[in-house]
């Protein structure tokens, strides 16, 4: 069964450019080591009517948005095995200090989820 990591976290507009750096980073790190798909994905259309608003469960400050993110794998026990390798790859670790993040770290969601429906 396949297996998604999932992210939700705001980030500044104004650090939207430095954040898509590190996510085309990542991500080619991630399908290296055998993740079949990654997705990073900006708010557009987040002033919805229907249920809960991103940016109001997120709590977004003015000047922010949410970026959605996904990562596939065949099973967990792939993310497992995927997710091992990405945080022995050197180049994670010199993607920068938490600190320095163009998001901040202690406001992503994160979650792994086992897929329902795939059409």
């Amino acid at each position: 069964m396949r297996y998604v990591d999932g992210f939700v976290l705001p980030v500044p507009k104004k650090k939207l450019n430095a954040y898509r750096r590190l996510a085309l980073k990542a991500g080619k790190i991630w399908r290296e080591h055998g993740a079949l798909d990654y997705k990073e994905c900006a708010g557009d259309d987040l002033n919805v009517k229907m249920g809960v608003p991103f940016p109001r469960q997120m709590k977004v400050k003015p000047g922010e948005t949410i970026v959605f993110a996904y990562i596939l794998y065949k099973s967990r026990a792939h993310r497992d095995r995927v997710n091992a390798k990405v945080m022995k790859d050197p180049r994670i670790a010199n993607m920068g200090n938490p600190d320095d993040m163009p998001f901040d770290c202690n406001r992503m969601v994160y979650g792994g989820f086992k897929v329902l429906v795939d059409l």
